[in-house]
C-alpha cells in the first residue's frame, strides 16, 4: 500500500541544502538560525468588529468541499462560523442547510447542489471551495436575487457573489518558521493535498518562513495528488505513506495542507515519535485527532469561521461592502495556533515575524519560487 501510495504522488521535490560534515560548512542536522526581526514592525491592527445584526429572518445554505462536516479542517471552520451565527446573529437552525460535495464530481453535480438550494429559499449561500467557481457563477447568474459567497474563489465577477479570500501564505510563513525553530534535524516536510494554485500559496509561505530562519533547512515537499484530482483532500491512507517517507528520510516535522488526508500524516508523526503542523483549525483541539494530539505542535489557523459569519453578518445588515478583500494577518483571517504549549518558549519570535508581515517589512510570496 505504501509503495503504491508513493507512486500516486503529483510532485515530489526537495529545496535547501545542508553542507556536509568536515570543512568549514555547517554540519548535517545543525540549522544556522537567524535571529528575529529586531522591532518587530507595527503591531496586529485588527479592524473592529462590525456590531452584531438580526439575522433571524434569514434562510442560510452551505454547501461543503470534499469530506463536508467533520473534516477536521476547512469544513469543520465554515461550519462552526454558520454556528456562531446561530448562537450570536439568531439565524434559526431549522433555517439552515448543510450539503457536501463528492470527490471528482462533476460540475453539473455542484451547480445541482447550488440550484436546489437557492430553490428552497437559501438565501445567502456559502459554497465552500474554489472548485464551485465554475458551477456558482452558472447558478448565481440564473438566481440574481439570491446571495451568494464562495471561499477561495475571485473570479466570479456578479453583484450578488461575495469571494472570502485569505492569505493562506502569511500564516504558512509563521509555521515554516515555528518548524525551522523547532527543527532538531535541519529538515522538515510538506504535504500538500492537491498540487493547485491555492495549496502551493501554504507551500510558498511555508518555504519562505522556513528559510527566513534557516537559511540552509532541507524542506521535502510532496503532493498527493495532481491538479484536477481531489481525491488527495480526502484520503489519509496517501497522506500517512508520503508523511512517513518523509520522516523516515530524516524530517522530523511536517506541515500538512491535505484536508482530511492530514489524518494520515499525523498518524505517521505518531508512528515515527516526530512531530506534525496542522491546518485551517487548531487541530490540536479536534475531537477527531484526540489519539495523535500530542504530535501537533500548532497549526496554521485560517479563519474560515470568522469569514462565514462575518458574510452572515453583512448580509443580515444589508451591506456586504466593508468585508475585507482578503483575510489575513491585519485582521487576524490567518494566524497560528498554541494550544498545547508546544511553541510558547518560541513565541515572541513567531510574533515578530508577524508584526515585520502586517508592516510590510516582509512580503511573503504567494506562489512557490520553482
Amino acid at each position: 500500500m505504501l509503495t503504491s501510495a508513493l507512486v500516486l504522488v503529483g510532485c515530489a521535490r526537495d529545496t535547501g541544502s545542508t553542507a556536509p560534515s568536515g570543512g568549514g560548512g555547517t554540519q548535517a542536522g545543525a540549522c544556522t538560525k537567524n535571529p528575529a526581526p529586531a522591532g518587530g514592525g507595527a503591531g496586529a491592527s485588527t479592524a473592529p468588529a462590525a456590531a452584531n445584526s438580526n439575522a433571524a429572518g434569514l434562510k442560510v445554505g452551505l454547501a461543503f468541499d470534499i469530506g463536508g462536516r467533520g473534516d477536521g479542517s476547512f469544513n469543520d471552520s465554515a461550519a462552526a462560523g454558520l454556528e456562531k451565527t446561530i448562537s450570536d446573529l439568531g439565524v434559526q437552525k431549522g433555517n439552515t442547510k448543510e450539503l457536501s460535495a463528492a470527490p471528482n464530481e462533476s460540475e453539473d453535480a455542484a451547480a445541482t447542489r447550488l440550484r436546489g438550494l437557492a430553490s428552497e429559499g437559501y438565501n445567502p449561500i456559502i459554497a465552500v471551495g474554489f472548485k464551485y467557481a465554475t458551477a456558482l457563477k452558472t447558478v448565481a447568474t440564473e438566481n440574481p436575487n439570491v446571495r451568494f459567497a464562495i471561499v477561495d474563489d475571485g473570479s466570479v465577477e456578479l453583484p450578488n457573489v461575495t469571494p472570502l479570500l485569505f492569505a493562506e501564505e502569511q500564516g504558512s510563513f509563521l509555521v515554516g518558521a515555528a518548524a525551522a525553530l523547532k527543527t532538531q534535524t535541519c529538515k522538515v516536510g510538506f504535504v500538500g493535498g492537491v498540487e493547485q494554485p491555492l495549496i502551493q500559496k501554504f507551500e510558498a509561505g511555508f518555504v519562505q518562513g522556513a528559510k527566513a530562519v534557516a537559511p540552509n533547512i532541507q524542506i521535502d515537499i510532496k503532493y498527493i495528488s495532481p491538479a484536477g484530482d481531489f481525491t488527495g483532500f480526502n484520503d489519509a491512507a496517501k497522506g500517512q505513506a508520503i508523511a512517513k517517507g518523509q520522516l523516515d528520510a530524516g524530517a522530523d516535522i511536517v506541515y500538512h495542507a491535505a484536508g482530511a488526508s492530514g489524518q494520515g500524516v499525523f498518524q505517521a508523526a505518531k508512528a515515527a515519535g516526530k512531530s506534525a503542523i496542522g491546518v485551517d483549525s487548531d487541530q490540536y483541539n479536534i475531537p477527531a485527532y484526540s489519539g495523535v494530539k500530542d504530535v501537533i505542535i500548532t497549526s496554521m489557523l485560517k479563519r474560515v469561521d470568522v469569514a462565514v459569519f462575518d458574510y452572515i453578518n453583512a448580509v443580515a445588515a444589508g451591506d456586504t461592502s466593508k468585508l475585507p478583500k482578503t483575510f489575513d494577518l491585519k485582521v487576524d483571517g490567518v494566524g497560528y495556533a498554541t494550544s498545547g504549549g508546544k511553541i510558547d518558549d518560541i513565541k515572541t519570535d513567531l510574533d515578530a515575524y508577524k508584526s515585520a508581515i502586517i508592516s510590510g517589512a516582509i512580503t511573503v510570496a504567494s506562489k512557490p519560487s520553482s
